[in-house]
């Protein structure tokens, strides 16, 4: 099972960093090359414990629908969402935030599992891995754009 962590500083207060964190519409932004859309279930705004989101993404040239649950939440310093459906066999991304002087230090742990075996397991090693880690690096540099500018504004008012 790959486990991706990044850790990713942000200069702005940790409430605005954990909104901006479970937005739907700061999401679609970030993955907006992927034709991303969230199509069912919360489909706008700030996503809450047990709600959940199906995304619709076009990834390595296929469309695929995954669904996602928040199952853990504990405002601002963790949440959690974990994979319902879709075209891994599983997943389970934990977002965990301090703050320290100002600063907030937002630590992403992404847990997947691969289908199809040892075949899948290839696919991890080869490029899945490197792949969802410059989705969830775009992703953190989209939310450090907006949280330490005005462009929070434009998502959390």
């Amino acid at each position: 099972m790959p486990i991706i962590q990044l850790n990713t500083k942000i200069n702005a207060p940790i409430d605005r960093v954990f909104d901006l964190s479970r937005s739907i519409d700061l999401h679609k932004l970030s993955t907006a090359h992927t034709n991303e859309e969230a199509i069912a279930g919360r489909i706008n705004g700030l996503i809450e414990l047990h709600e959940c989101v199906v995304w619709r993404a076009k990834h390595f040239g296929i469309t695929q629908k995954l669904t996602s649950k928040i199952t853990e939440f504990n405002a601002p310093f963790k949440f959690t969402d974990e994979m319902q459906k879709g075209a891994f066999k599983s997943f389970k991304h934990e977002h965990f935030f301090k703050e320290i002087s100002g600063i907030t230090e937002m630590t992403d742990i992404f847990n997947f599992t691969s289908p199809f075996g040892i075949l899948g397991r290839m696919a991890d090693k080869l490029f899945l891995k490197n792949y969802m880690t410059k989705l969830l690096e775009q992703r953190n540099k989209m939310i450090m754009e907006f949280s330490e500018s005005d462009k929070w504004k434009e998502i959390l008012t």
